[in-house]
C-alpha cells in the first residue's frame, strides 16, 4: 500500500502524522475561521479594530489546540489556558478603553469584559450598524474566534486523516453564526466564501494525499460546472439575506408612555422662565426636536405602537426606536454641525432633545450611551432611564435645507404607511375641503391650510391672565377650535388641527414637539419656525431654551422634499381681548357649527397611566427604595458576572464533553484488539477516579473493583468476564473481529453506569470530572512492531503485558510481587 493510500485510510507509515501535517492543519483551520469572521467587519465599521481583536483571538484558540500535540502539555493546562484567554486576555484586548474619556482600572475592564461575553451578542443584533467598538462589543468576535478556532484546531491535529474532515463543522458553524449576526449585505460575502472553500479543498486534499497539480484540467471542468450550478441556483433563492438584526425586536415600547403633546401646557405653566436646555454650537434658528407622533386615537396624538395596524416595514413608524452604534446611517443632505447639549434640572423625561438628522451622538456617561435609542424615520431620540440634571452629550448631524414656497407649491404628496387616524372631527374634513379646494398641488394645499390657520387664529395658552383657552388636542378640543366663534389656542391645538386636516385630504402628516430659537423676527413663510430668524452661519454661540420656548408643529411628507415642517400657530403677540372682534376677516370661507349643548363641559378622556387606579381615586406611585434597588443590582451583578460561577460551569461542561469525546474515540479508533483493551482501561480509570487503587493483573483489578465497590453478583460477574475477555484479546494471539469489540464496549458502557450508581454522590461527580485517562496513550507504530515492547501504559503508571503489533503469540509476565509494583521488562 502506498503512502498516499495509507494516509487516505487513516493509517500512518511512522506512527502519528508528522508535525508539519498538524501545523499546516491548524494554520488552515485558523485562516478559514478568520475569513468566516470577516462577515462582521461592516457591523463594527472599523476594520483595524476588528483585525486587532479577531487575529489574536483566532491565534489564541489555534495555539491552545496545537498545544494538545505536545506530550508534556497536560489537559488541565489546556483548560487553564482557555479560561485565561477568554476571561483575562480577551477583556484586555477586546474592551476598548480608549473609547471613554477616563479609562477604567484593569479590574473594571475585566468585569466589563465578563459581562460582555454574552451581552455583546445581543448588542450586535440590537444596535444598527456600524456599532463601533464601545461597550465591550468586540467580546463577541473574541469569543467566536477563540472557541471556533479551538474546535476546528482540535480536529485539524487528529492523527487520522478522516477526522480532519470534522473541522469543517466548526468552520461552517462560524460562517453561519457570523452571517446571522452580520448585515443583510455582508462584507464581500462572495469572495470570502470562495476563499474559505478554496482553503478547505486544497488543505484536505493535501492531507488525504490526493492533491495533484497535473489534474488541473479536471479541476477546471469541475469548477466550471459548480459555478454554473451555483449561479443558476442563486436565482431561485431570495436575494435578501436573512439576519437576526431584522428579526430581533428591541424590548423598548415607547407607546406605553403618555403622549408627549399632552404635557405641552406644563412646560409653559411650570417652567416658563426656567432654563431647561443649553446648546453650544447649534446654528442659529435651528429648532430642537423632542418627539414625533403619527397616531391619533381620537383623544391624543401618540407614537404608533407595535399593535397598531401599520402595513409598513419593521423599520418604519414613530415608535421604532433602536440602539445605534458609533455612527448613525443617515442619507439627509444639508449643512453639517456639531453641538453640545447640557440638560438642566427641569427637563427630566425620556425624550432626548436633538437637532436635525443625527449622524452620531456621544455621551459623557457610558450608562447614558447604553440607554440611548434612536429613530431614523423621525430623527428623534429616547433615553430609557430619562434625562437628568447636568447630563451632557454631543450630537453631530446634518440640517436639511428648508424648501421655499415655490418648491412646496409644485410638490405632490408622498405616500407613507401610517396608522389610521381615529375619530377625526367632521369639521376638520369640511374645513380642509374649503381651504384646499381648487389648489393645483398637494404642497400648495398644505401651505394654504397653514397660512389660513396662522392668519385667522388667535394665540392664547389659557393660563392665568390669558384669554380663555382649553388645553388638549383631541376630537372635542379641535371641534371647538374650528367651529366656534373664534379660533383661540396655542401650538398644541393648531398643530393637531392641521395634521388632522391633512389626513382628511389623504396627506401623510404627523405632529412634532420641540424647542424653538428665541428671536423677535417672524417670517411669513409657514414652513419655517414662526420665531426663527434668517439663516446665519453663526454656530459658536450658546443658546438657552426655557419652558416658554416649547413649540409644536406639523410635518407633511412631500415628494422630493421629504418631511416638510409647517407652523400653523399664530404669533404669540396676536392675543385676543374683549375690545377686539375675534371674527375672521372672511367668515364665509370657514365652516362654523354651534357647540354641542352639554350641561357640563365635555372633557377629553384622560390617558390611564400604568400606576393609576381606575376606581375613582388616584393611586400613589410605588416608588422603590433607590438604595435597595442599587444594592440588589450590585449583588445580582456580582453573583452573575463577578463570581466564578460561569468559569466553573464552563470548565465542568468542558471536562464532561472532553471525557465523552475521548471515550468515543477509544471506542472507534484502532484495531479491535486495541479497542477492547481501551474499554478495560476505561473501567480501571473510573475505578481509580472513584478512590479505588488498582494494581496487578486484570484478574486482580477485577477482584478489587467488585470487592471495594460492593457490586451485586450479576455486576461482579460482568466485571470478571470483561477482565477475562481483555486478557484473551491481549494474549491469545487469535484474530479479534470488529463485532466482538462493539459487543465488548456495550457491556463496558452498561457496567460503567452501574459503577457510577454504586459510588456515593461526591465520589461519583469526582469520577465523572476526573481527567484520568482522557489523554491518548502512546500507540505502537509500524517501526515499533519490529520488536516486542511493553503493552500500553495504564493511567496509574503500570505497564500491561507485553504485546506485539504484528499479532504474534505473546507471553504473559507475572507482576513483580517483591516491590508491589507492576512487572518490568527484563534486560
Amino acid at each position: 500500500m502506498t503512502v498516499q493510500a495509507k494516509v487516505i485510510h487513516g493509517e500512518s507509515t511512522h506512527g502519528p502524522p508528522p508535525r508539519r501535517y498538524r501545523l499546516v492543519g491548524v494554520i488552515c483551520a485558523a485562516t478559514a475561521i478568520l475569513l468566516a469572521m470577516a462577515n462582521l467587519i461592516d457591523v463594527y465599521g472599523d476594520s483595524l479594530r476588528w483585525a486587532l481583536t479577531a487575529v489574536p483571538a483566532v491565534a489564541s484558540g489555534a495555539a491552545i489546540a496545537w498545544s494538545g500535540t505536545w506530550p508534556a502539555w497536560r489537559l488541565w493546562r489546556q483548560l487553564a489556558s482557555l479560561a485565561a484567554v477568554q476571561f483575562v486576555l480577551g477583556p484586555l484586548i477586546a474592551v476598548d478603553r480608549a473609547a471613554v474619556s477616563q479609562p477604567p482600572p484593569i479590574w473594571r475592564t475585566l468585569v466589563q469584559g465578563w459581562e460582555a461575553t454574552f451581552g455583546a451578542f445581543k448588542h450586535l443584533i440590537a444596535v444598527e450598524p456600524p456599532i463601533g467598538t464601545a461597550h465591550g462589543s468586540l467580546m463577541a468576535i473574541w469569543t467566536i474566534g477563540v472557541w471556533f478556532a479551538l474546535l476546528a484546531g482540535v480536529f485539524a491535529v487528529c492523527e487520522h486523516a478522516w477526522l480532519t474532515v470534522m473541522s469543517v463543522l466548526p468552520i461552517g458553524a462560524a460562517m453561519a453564526l457570523c452571517a446571522w449576526l452580520g448585515t443583510d449585505s455582508g462584507w464581500h460575502r462572495a469572495g470570502v466564501g470562495v476563499l474559505v472553500g478554496s482553503v478547505l479543498i486544497v488543505w484536505l486534499s493535501w492531507r488525504w494525499g490526493s492533491f495533484a497539480w497535473k489534474r488541473w484540467r479536471t479541476v477546471a471542468a469541475m469548477l466550471a460546472v459548480a459555478v454554473a450550478v451555483a449561479g443558476f441556483a442563486s436565482f431561485t433563492l431570495p436575494q435578501h439575506r436573512r439576519v437576526l438584526r431584522n428579526i430581533y425586536d428591541p424590548p423598548f415600547v415607547p407607546v406605553a408612555y403618555a403622549s408627549p403633546l399632552s404635557g405641552f401646557r406644563s412646560y409653559i405653566k411650570d417652567h416658563r422662565d426656567e432654563t431647561l436646555l443649553t446648546v453650544e454650537g447649534l446654528p442659529e434658528g435651528t429648532p430642537v426636536r423632542l418627539a414625533v407622533m403619527d397616531h391619533f386615537d381620537g383623544t391624543v396624538w401618540n407614537l404608533a405602537g407595535t399593535g397598531q395596524s401599520v402595513d409598513s416595514a419593521p423599520s418604519s413608524g414613530s415608535s421604532q426606536y433602536r440602539r445605534v452604534g458609533a455612527r448613525i446611517h443617515n442619507e439627509t443632505q444639508g449643512e453639517s454641525f456639531t453641538a453640545t447639549f447640557t440638560v438642566a434640572s427641569g427637563l427630566t423625561d425620556i425624550w432626548l432633545p436633538l437637532a436635525g438628522a443625527a449622524t452620531s451622538v456621544d455621551f459623557a456617561d457610558d450608562e447614558d450611551a447604553r440607554a440611548f435609542f434612536y429613530n431614523t424615520d423621525t430623527d428623534s431620540g429616547i433615553l430609557s432611564h430619562a434625562t437628568t440634571e447636568g447630563m451632557a452629550y454631543t450630537e453631530t448631524g446634518v440640517i436639511a435645507a428648508v424648501p421655499n414656497n415655490d418648491a412646496i407649491d409644485q410638490a405632490t404628496a408622498a405616500h407613507t404607511d401610517q396608522p389610521q387616524a381615529l375619530d377625526i372631527p367632521e369639521v376638520a374634513s369640511e374645513f380642509a375641503s374649503v381651504v384646499a379646494g381648487g389648489r393645483a398641488s398637494d404642497g400648495e394645499a398644505a401651505r394654504a391650510m397653514a397660512t389660513l390657520l396662522r392668519t385667522s387664529g388667535w394665540f392664547s395658552h389659557g393660563l392665568e391672565g390669558d384669554y380663555p383657552s382649553l388645553a388638549g388636542h383631541g376630537n372635542y378640543r379641535i371641534t371647538s377650535l374650528l367651529s366656534g366663534d373664534a379660533m383661540v389656542g396655542d401650538d398644541e391645538q393648531y398643530a393637531s388641527a392641521m395634521a388632522l386636516m391633512a389626513r382628511t385630504l389623504g396627506l401623510s402628516s404627523r405632529v412634532a414637539l420641540g424647542f424653538r430659537s428665541n428671536s423677535d423676527s417672524a417670517p411669513s413663510n409657514p414652513s419655517v419656525p414662526r420665531n426663527a430668524s434668517d439663516s446665519s452661519d453663526s454656530s459658536s454661540s450658546v443658546v438657552s431654551f426655557t419652558g416658554g420656548d416649547i413649540t409644536a408643529w406639523t410635518e407633511i411628507n412631500l415628494s422630493g422634499l421629504g418631511w416638510v415642517a409647517f407652523h400653523p400657530t399664530p404669533d404669540e403677540t396676536k392675543t385676543p381681548n374683549d375690545d377686539q372682534s375675534l371674527t375672521p376677516p372672511d367668515p364665509q370661507t370657514l365652516v362654523r357649527q354651534p357647540p354641542v349643548p352639554l350641561t357640563d363641559p365635555l372633557r377629553e378622556t384622560p390617558r390611564i397611566q400604568p400606576h393609576s387606579a381606575i376606581t375613582g381615586t388616584d393611586a400613589e406611585r410605588n416608588e422603590n427604595n433607590p438604595f435597595r434597588a442599587r444594592f440588589v443590582r450590585l449583588v445580582t451583578g456580582i453573583a452573575l458576572y463577578g463570581a466564578p460561577l460561569w468559569i466553573a460551569v464552563i470548565l465542568i461542561g468542558g471536562i464532561l464533553a472532553l471525557n465523552a469525546v475521548r471515550r468515543m474515540l477509544s471506542r472507534i479508533r484502532g484495531t479491535p484488539r486495541q479497542r477492547i483493551l481501551a474499554g478495560w482501561n476505561t473501567l480501571c480509570d473510573l475505578a481509580e477516579s472513584g478512590g479505588i487503587p488498582l494494581s496487578g493483573s486484570r484478574r486482580q483489578q477485577a477482584s478489587d473493583i467488585t470487592n471495594r465497590m460492593l457490586l451485586d453478583d450479576h455486576t461482579a460477574l460482568t466485571v470478571r468476564s470483561l477482565g477475562y475477555a481483555a486478557d484473551f484479546a491481549a494474549f491469545s494471539g487469535q484474530a479479534i473481529h470488529t463485532k466482538q469489540a462493539r459487543r465488548y464496549w456495550r457491556h463496558v458502557n452498561r457496567l460503567r453506569t452501574a459503577m457510577l450508581r454504586a459510588l456515593p454522590r461526591t465520589r461519583r461527580w469526582r469520577a465523572r470530572l476526573a481527567l484520568r485517562g482522557t489523554r491518548s496513550r502512546r500507540r505502537s507504530s509500524v517501526h515499533d512492531s519490529l520488536r516486542i515492547r511493553a503493552g500500553p501504559r495504564h493511567p496509574w503508571g503500570c505497564r500491561g503485558p507485553a504485546t506485539s503489533v504484528s499479532g504474534a503469540s505473546l507471553t504473559e509476565r507475572r507482576p513483580d510481587r517483591r516491590r508491589g509494583r507492576p512487572d518490568r521488562r527484563r534486560r
